[in-house]
């Protein structure tokens, strides 16, 4: 396996001249460019006396700008911590000061949210949105940056070439915003994100000069691996989104640049599922025509092409991963033939596990291990009944940071590591889901039940938005946010909304083993406060 900067090094020598990263609209930078931006930053980085092991904090939106700090940073020798944009001002205190950081690479609207006292170990603010010094007292930071987009340097692919480090190198600190609540520092390293791109290069079929457009956090593994890794090693053409990602934005930017590779979380498609297809599909001659069996490929057809225009109309397939699909969502995809494929991941293994193309995934499964990856199912018959779902590979991170105890209740005695998640694992290697062990309920008579199964039945039903199953005084309550901008154009009142809740409740019950029965709906105001990745925070719920 090469190593992780020989991967990028290799395609900037290779695709010198070519488009290699752009902002949105705006003129792409080379290859070549790239790769002279990364040693500008090393020289300033040296100018500043940082040496090895030393941490460099970026925090800001998508950008030219944090790619190339991203690339200059690892290659150099320095570990990046990625912070999300979304976290709190607080947030961002705690984890630079956690992390040890000495330098930070921060948006402009987020830095002028910042008290700059209380990051007492920074020794210098640049900015991402054009490199300029924000804040110094340090006159090395000052010198080395004050002139860094004036500076230029002479160098060539045939010149070109970077530091290669041992696979087990500190590479980058991501600190997580889960579902938990708890924001720990998983420590990855130089081999965890070869063996991502070794997997994304190997298996998605990209020529160079091949589209795609990153929206998804690059603070995050998904993003950063699947959205901007693997396509730069692969010499493609990336754009990043820099605006918010409405959908209104999205459906635009696919229709221009129609990208070779759509990278997605499941909310998005479910919103596309829910708001557009299934009213469209429910009512009139599409309903008609679905009720007869041999026409029904008819709105299949179309509903398909729709979706595929939707995305650009030139994607080999589209990647669903960082939670759970919808059941009814996939099994619509399923059955009109779209090409999408749902992967496994978390940020521990940077953040690949399993993943299946298109043509071969099979239905609720998120695929098979990727190669240099082993998965094992805690369970007495991990084909038949779920058990956690345990990985071993060099995809795994170190531990983390500043964290011994973390480490080692993550890791067992066999150093194998413990996902969180339950699953069956097919004869042939295909991993099925079941649920997060955290979310796990214990019914009365030490039942199992998992409350995203039920969820998947709520959320399927008419004017439900999103939902959420907690345990209350032993019993089950659904938390429901209503969609009330559709029940508004059916002419419905709130109140005849929750009645037709009500009635869908108890016929759910019926479908359902009695232990896993709804006693009470618990309408919600707003929508559930959610991780980057899409995920709700359950713990603000229970």
């Amino acid at each position: 396996m090469l190593t992780f900067v020989e991967f990028f090094e290799k395609s900037i020598k290779k695709n010198w001249d070519l488009p290699a990263i752009s902002n949105y609209r705006e003129e792409p930078l080379t290859y070549g460019q790239v790769g002279k931006m990364i040693k500008k930053m090393h020289n300033a980085y040296a100018a500043c006396g940082i040496t090895d092991g030393q941490k460099v904090v970026q925090i800001g939106r998508n950008n030219v700008n944090w790619a190339v700090t991203y690339l200059a940073t690892v290659s150099y020798g320095t570990v990046s911590v990625p912070l999300l944009q979304d976290f709190s001002i607080s947030d961002v205190e705690n984890t630079v000061n956690h992390s040890d950081a000495i330098l930070m690479f921060v948006s402009d609207n987020i830095f002028n949210k910042m008290d700059i006292a209380k990051f007492p170990k920074i020794r210098g603010f640049i900015s991402l949105d054009d490199f300029r010094i924000l804040h110094t007292t340090d006159k090395k930071v000052e010198a080395a940056f004050a002139d860094f987009m004036l500076n230029d340097i002479d160098i060539d692919k045939e010149s070109f070439n970077l530091r290669h480090f041992l696979h087990d190198t500190l590479c980058t600190i991501s600190y997580t915003s889960g579902t938990s609540g708890h924001s720990k520092g998983v420590m990855l390293t130089h081999g965890n994100y070869a063996t991502n791109v070794e997997f994304g290069v190997e298996v998605i079929p990209f020529k160079v000069g091949d589209r795609v457009i990153s929206f998804l956090p690059l603070a995050h593994a998904y993003g950063l691996a699947f959205e901007f890794l693997t396509e730069f090693a692969s010499g493609c053409h990336i754009t990043f989104l820099v605006k918010m990602p409405s959908p209104q934005v999205l459906v635009q930017a696919f229709a221009e640049i129609r990208p070779r590779l759509v990278v997605v979380v499941p909310l998005i498609i479910e919103k596309i599922y829910k708001a557009k297809i299934k009213p469209a599909i429910s009512k009139g001659l599409p309903k008609f025509l679905l009720s007869v069996p041999g026409l029904r490929r008819i709105v299949y057809s179309k509903v398909r092409k729709e979706l595929e225009e939707a995305f650009g109309n030139n994607f080999y397939e589209v990647i669903i991963g960082g939670a759970a699909l919808n059941k009814e969502v996939e099994s619509f995809l399923n059955r009109i033939g779209f090409r999408y494929t749902v992967g496994y991941g978390m940020t521990e293994c940077a953040p690949i596990i399993s993943y299946a193309p298109w043509d071969t995934a099979r239905k609720f499964s998120c695929g098979y291990p990727i190669r240099r990856c082993q998965i094992r199912i805690d369970s007495p018959d991990p084909m038949h009944i779920e058990g956690e779902v345990l990985v071993k590979g060099t995809n795994v991170m170190m531990g983390y940071y500043k964290n011994p105890e973390a480490t080692a209740a993550t890791f067992d005695e066999d150093g194998w590591l413990k996902t969180g998640d339950t699953g069956t694992l097919s004869a042939d290697g295909y991993l099925t889901l079941k649920g997060r062990c955290k979310n796990m309920i214990l019914g009365a008579s030490g039942q199992n039940i998992y409350p995203e199964e039920i969820e998947t039945q709520l959320n399927s039903l008419p004017y439900v938005m999103e939902s959420l199953v907690v345990e209350r005084a032993g019993k089950l309550h659904a938390l429901i946010v209503p969609d009330l901008e559709r029940a508004e154009k059916d002419g419905l009142t709130l109140e005849t909304v929750m009645a037709e809740f009500e009635k869908n409740q108890k016929e759910l019950n019926k479908q359902m083993p009695n232990y896993m029965a709804i006693s009470k709906i618990e309408l919600q105001n707003e929508e559930f406060v959610k991780t980057p990745k899409k995920s709700i925070k359950r713990y603000l719920y229970n």
